[in-house]
């Protein structure tokens, strides 16, 4: 009878991922080209996100005892009107914005950033629209930066492009002294026309080619920044935008089948984006990644 030489199990377990390390194979390791003169400019609330984020954020607040549910109730209330008109009432977003400021007013920036997170992972993280980002991460693989251009408060917009792997975003910005809210914006509502100003903008500072450049929006009330580059695109558009992409010949996205349209475009927070305020900072560009 042949005797076999003792084998220890722990060499076997050393072999098998000596074995594997070797047979691994790195899969698409090679970084997209850069594109710097082109850029893609998406817009958040029921373009990128079902319903308006600032809403979402509200509930939040509510939640957390930090914003009653009579402010809630009134909040949709005059945000549903908006969206039903397409115009803005100048007293809803006084109404809005004094309320929204009084909430902010000497609360520390890393109290709202930190509140920011856990209402992202609560309450917009499931409510992402799947094609909506994968038309943004096209962007990315073809090498161009990808920036969020909403009325809704920077820290909150920053959160939402940092978890999608986006590039930064630009939002309402609010005045801040060491650190606190001092109650008053920085200039206006990011909203319409202030909206085609900071895309110029931060396309002068990055050296991009407007031409080259593509913008997503939902809401006609975006037309001056979808009209700002070279390639507009209309996502689960509004009446009047799907009739004026329509008429001009530019794509239109909607990925609200089987979904009623009424049910799916909750009020937009264009309004009301200066809740919770933002801060004045530049926003950096982002390695490209995929939040999981």
């Amino acid at each position: 009878m042949r005797f076999w030489p003792r084998h220890d199990a722990s060499d076997d377990a050393e072999l098998a991922g000596e074995a594997a390390a070797a047979a691994a194979a790195v899969v698409d390791a090679t970084p997209p080209v850069p594109d710097p003169s082109a850029a893609a400019f998406f817009d958040v609330d029921n373009t990128l996100i079902r319903g308006a984020s600032i809403y979402h954020f509200a509930r939040g607040l509510a939640s957390r005892k930090l914003f009653t549910v009579r402010d809630l109730a009134l909040f949709a209330l005059g945000q549903a009107a908006f969206r039903m008109r397409g115009s803005e009432n100048a007293d809803h977003i006084s109404t809005a914005r004094e309320a929204a400021l009084a909430f902010v007013a000497g609360r520390s920036v890393s109290e709202l950033v930190s509140l920011c997170e856990e209402i992202y992972d609560d309450k917009l993280a499931d409510r992402i629209w799947h094609g909506t980002r994968a038309l943004a991460l096209k962007h990315l693989d073809a090498g161009q930066q990808v920036w969020l251009v909403t009325a809704t408060p920077v820290e909150l917009a920053r959160i939402i492009s940092h978890r999608l792997g986006l590039t930064g975003a630009l939002g309402t910005v609010a005045e801040t002294e060491n650190g606190v809210y001092t109650g008053r914006l920085v200039g206006h509502l990011l909203h319409g026309p202030a909206k085609a100003g900071a895309v110029r903008a931060l396309a002068k500072r990055e050296g991009l080619d407007l031409s080259r450049c593509s913008a997503y929006s939902d809401s006609y009330n975006d037309l001056p920044m979808l009209t700002t580059v070279g390639h507009p695109h209309a996502v689960n558009p509004d009446a009047d935008l799907r009739e004026h992409a329509r008429e001009h010949g530019w794509p239109v996205h909607d990925f609200r089948t089987g979904r009623k349209v009424t049910m799916v475009a909750l009020p937009t927070a264009a309004g009301a984006g200066a809740l919770a305020g933002g801060v004045a900072a530049g926003v950096a560009l982002r390695r490209h990644y995929r939040a999981r």
